[in-house]
């Protein structure tokens, strides 16, 4: 709804006039779009379990601002590139505790039973970025530089906040340091939610996270799933809360630095592969949906503001920054972060004015590079090929864009060529559909030609290397990818023995991703692989340091079917990690059906999370009786894993046909259809079917076991999930 305001004169803009508004807020009554991929809702004002009808679910409020869902709450003028300070008191019942922007400046007890907050926000920023949270939460207390930094948490996880978000104060010192502007706020808390509407949100000082950062001891043994989001959304504190997208066309300015954050943040506390792992990852995201090499990074025209929140703005826009930093180097690149927050600093800006500051600092004219990645389209496809002359000790390097647009890029990037381990670098540039570059050489043929021997290039490729190649880049060249693009090699090569070793060598690697990679690709299938594998496998399911390969390792030899392990799987299922005990209890059912039921029956009795919540469902599925299904239904409803759950869809499904009382049926489709329609609009075309598919099968054997009423019910729910109900 738009407020006219009708002003008693004309006013010149250097006066000043105070307009108040008496303003009632009815979030539950507006009737919104199914919001993005990023954001499925847009009522702003949000009151979780109100009247604590639901024993297991907190009573809270808070509030989701972007894009423009604040003013359902408060009269504003809701686009981002306005900036305003903000007062705001809350009266809360006293149990609650309550969070804002800014600084809590007051409290005063109403002797009735509530208490009134007030907080204040003196710096300036956009509308969307105001908060409001109320709850029973407990505050954990850190700090930077003498600010308060906090985390708002429910009480059971307060023993483990610290180990959730106590890398924060260490972030902050980190981005500040890299960016040369000082954490610019008064305070940094963040608050976690239940039946949060998106995975986080940066409001100024005040981050919400959804309850998926709320992880226990045990799922922390596997390493902190929510800190890449942490760092995401603390960088926002600098781009798009002190600097704020000019409008949602250029959200690049907020969320491709939030996104390849992520990869500074790895680099930095973790490692070089770390970063690069994270990076590699991003230029993955983007190109598993053809559709995004379709649109812009800029985006002037959309059908809908929701739609700029994907894979192009931020994994893609991240890469971007990633191929431009390694262009013009860190100093200059960290120089003109710099320059583009200090001069628009509490104010907005596009990305326009993120060129300007890098050509200042660079002296580059930059134009064709923001006019090729910001606002143009697509990437290049490349195939590279080799042609080596011994008799002139010369080598040719073909390299032909084969995208379908018709679109050339210009592509700044390093060869290295390759003698044992002496390295030669050759910066060169790719400017045309076909590019040949020629290098002398002496002596003997070399060992590797390395295209973007950085590899920090958004593109796909077809590199026509020999093995011989792969095995000398695994070794010498040395990155993070290109380990990796050696052990995918490989793995499509494993009746060569050369490249049998190389894959034995990976699972030694010093990464531990690269580890669990190659796990990941060998062919299980042929007994010789298992044969010249197995005792491999076995010393990692037991020795390795991370537990995430360790699991996998579990997991692979629990497929060979072997009771030569089963004192292994039995010691691993009491292991502090959920992954390996729960991968160790779905091998062991695999030699032992009856230990690992019992054992699933016994587990089941303590709390249990991710893949072991999962398994012993599995095993409950498999082997259990109908008495189980209450069991299996709850590890269901409360996984908070999507992927985990969205694996559970068949197995769940398959319970359900040997369910016989009404009631756990109608429970057990109500539950799948719940989680169909929790899924995001934007994946519902893809995913829609797999649930379609499940329970039709469901209402197909009821229909044939004669329970008519059964299979109506399901087809009922389908139908009106169709509807939107």
């Amino acid at each position: 709804m738009t407020l006219h305001i009708h002003l008693d004169k004309t006013y010149k803009y250097t006066e000043k006039y105070t307009i108040f508004i008496d303003y009632t807020s009815k979030p539950n009554e507006l009737k919104v779009h199914q919001g993005s991929a990023a954001i499925t809702d847009a009522k702003g004002l949000y009151f979780i379990n109100p009247k604590g009808e639901d024993k297991d679910k907190p009573t809270e409020i808070w509030t989701q601002g972007e894009t423009e869902a604040n003013s359902v709450w408060f009269p504003t003028i809701d686009k981002p590139n306005q900036k305003s300070t903000e007062e705001i008191t809350m009266t809360v019942p006293a149990k609650y505790v309550t969070l804002s922007n800014g600084l809590l400046v007051s409290q005063k007890n109403n002797g009735d039973g509530t208490r009134t907050d007030h907080w204040k926000m003196d710096l300036p920023h956009a509308p969307y970025l105001f908060f409001m949270g109320v709850g029973d939460f407990a505050v954990v207390k850190d700090s930077y530089k003498g600010k308060e930094v906090s985390y708002y948490v429910e009480k059971a996880y307060a023993p483990v906040a610290r180990r959730i978000f106590g890398n924060t104060p260490e972030m902050i010192a980190f981005y500040s340091r890299i960016t040369g502007i000082d954490y610019p706020w008064p305070k940094y808390s963040q608050m976690v939610g239940r039946d949060y509407v998106s995975g986080a949100m940066e409001n100024t000082t005040s981050t919400l996270h959804g309850d998926a950062a709320q992880q226990d001891a045990r799922q922390l043994s596997d390493g902190n799933d929510w800190e890449d989001v942490i760092a995401h959304e603390l960088f926002h504190q600098w781009f798009g809360d002190l600097v704020t997208t000019e409008s949602w066309s250029n959200i690049t300015v907020n969320e491709s630095f939030a996104d390849y954050s992520e990869t500074l943040w790895n680099e930095y506390k973790y490692g070089k592969d770390a970063g690069d792992a994270v990076n590699y990852q991003g230029i993955q995201s983007y190109l598993q949906q053809p559709e995004n090499s379709e649109k812009n990074l800029v985006r002037f025209y959309y059908e809908d503001k929701e739609d700029v929140f994907d894979q192009v703005s931020y994994p893609k826009g991240g890469r971007i920054l990633n191929m431009l930093r390694r262009y013009v180097g860190d100093s200059a690149f960290f120089k003109s972060l710099n320059l583009y927050l200090t001069t628009n600093k509490f104010k907005s800006a596009e990305a326009q004015n993120l060129r300007l500051a890098f050509e200042e600092v660079t002296g580059e004219d930059l134009n064709w590079y923001w006019n090729q990645w910001y606002y143009g389209s697509g990437h290049p496809k490349l195939t590279i090929d080799y042609a080596y002359d011994d008799a002139g000790k010369k080598v040719k390097v073909i390299v032909n864009q084969t995208q379908e647009t018709g679109k050339i890029f210009r592509l700044p990037i390093a060869i290295d060529i390759y003698n044992g381990a002496a390295k030669v670098r050759h910066n060169i540039w790719i400017e045309n559909k076909t590019d040949t570059f020629t290098f002398d050489y002496n002596g003997s043929r070399p060992d590797l030609v390395n295209v973007d021997g950085e590899k920090v290039l958004l593109c796909e490729k077809k590199d026509n290397k020999t093995l011989d190649n792969y095995l000398h880049q695994y070794k010498y060249a040395g990155n993070y990818v290109d380990r990796r693009e050696a052990i995918e090699f490989c793995s499509k090569n494993q009746d060569d023995p050369k490249a049998l070793a190389l894959m034995k060598t990976a699972l030694k690697d010093k990464y531990y991703r690269l580890r669990g990679y190659a796990l990941g690709k060998l062919d299980m299938k042929k007994d010789a692989i298992r044969t010249a594998f197995e005792s491999l496998i076995a010393d990692l399911a037991e020795h390795d340091q991370s537990r995430i390969v360790k699991a996998k390792a579990i997991d692979i030899l629990g497929s060979f079917e072997n009771p030569t392990y089963k004192n292994l799987f039995l010691k691993a299922t009491s292991d502090s990690s959920y992954s390996v005990a729960g991968n160790a209890l779905e091998a062991l059912s695999t030699i032992d059906s009856v230990q690992a039921l019992t054992l699933a029956k016994k587990l089941q009795q303590a709390p249990a999370k991710g893949e072991l919540s999962t398994a012993i469902s599995a095993v409950l599925i498999k082997s259990g009786e109908e008495s189980d299904f209450d069991v299996v239904a709850n590890n269901f409803e409360k996984m908070s894993t999507n992927q985990n759950k969205f694996e559970m869809v068949m197995p769940f499904a398959s319970m359900l046909t040997k369910v016989k009382s009404p009631e756990r049926l109608k429970r057990g489709v109500d539950l799948l259809i719940q989680f169909k329609q929790a899924i995001p609009q934007a994946y519902r075309k893809q995913t829609d079917p797999y649930f379609d598919n499940a329970l039709n099968g469901v209402a197909a054997q009821k229909h044939a076991a004669g329970l008519q009423d059964q299979a109506d019910y399901i087809k009922t729910k389908l139908t009106d999930s169709k509807k939107g109900f």
